[in-house]
C-alpha cells in the first residue's frame, strides 16, 4: 500500500501542574505561544490569540490560546482550579516531539502528564497491522534525511 499524502504530526499533551499560577497567568501562556514556534523551527504567521474565560463554575474557568503557524497551529487550554493543562501541536513539518514535551514540562512545571504523537492523514489505514509498515517506512525516511543534514 502506497501513501498518497502525508499530512503531518500531531502532539497531544495533557498535564497537571503543582502550582496553578503556572497555568493561570494569561501573560505566561501568551509568552509561551509567542516564543515556542521559533524554538521548534516553526513559522509563526500571526501573533498568539489568548483569552481568559470566566465560567459560573471556577472549575471550568481558565485560559485558552492559539498561535497559527505556517505548518498549522499550537493551542493551549488551561484550567487553573484543576491544575490541568491541555496542549495540541499540529505541524505538517516534522518536529522533535520529545523536545516539545520537555519544554512544556519545564515551562508549566508539570508534575504529571501523558502525551501521544499521531501521524495525521486520511491515507493511513485504521488497522494497526496495516499501518505499522507505513509508519516504520516514514520513520526510516526521516532518519535518512536527518543523517544527511
Amino acid at each position: 500500500m502506497e501513501k498518497i499524502l502525508e499530512v503531518g504530526m500531531h502532539l497531544i499533551l495533557d498535564g497537571f501542574c503543582q502550582d496553578s499560577l503556572a497555568i493561570g497567568n494569561l501573560n505566561k501562556v501568551h509568552s509561551f505561544l509567542d516564543e515556542f514556534p521559533e524554538e521548534m523551527s516553526m513559522t509563526k504567521v500571526l501573533p498568539p490569540y489568548v483569552f481568559q474565560y470566566q465560567s459560573s463554575s471556577p472549575q471550568d474557568s481558565g485560559i485558552s490560546g492559539i498561535v497559527i503557524i505556517a505548518e498549522s497551529h499550537i493551542s493551549i487550554h488551561t484550567f487553573p482550579a484543576r491544575k490541568y493543562v491541555s496542549v495540541d501541536i499540529f505541524s505538517c513539518k516534522p518536529f522533535d516531539a520529545e523536545k516539545a514535551v520537555q519544554r512544556l514540562i519545564d515551562y508549566f512545571n508539570l508534575v504529571e502528564y501523558n502525551y501521544q504523537v499521531f501521524d495525521r492523514g486520511i491515507e493511513y489505514p485504521h488497522d494497526l497491522n496495516l499501518s505499522l509498515p507505513l509508519v516504520i517506512e516514514e520513520r526510516l525516511k526521516n532518519l535518512e534525511k536527518m543523517v544527511h543534514t
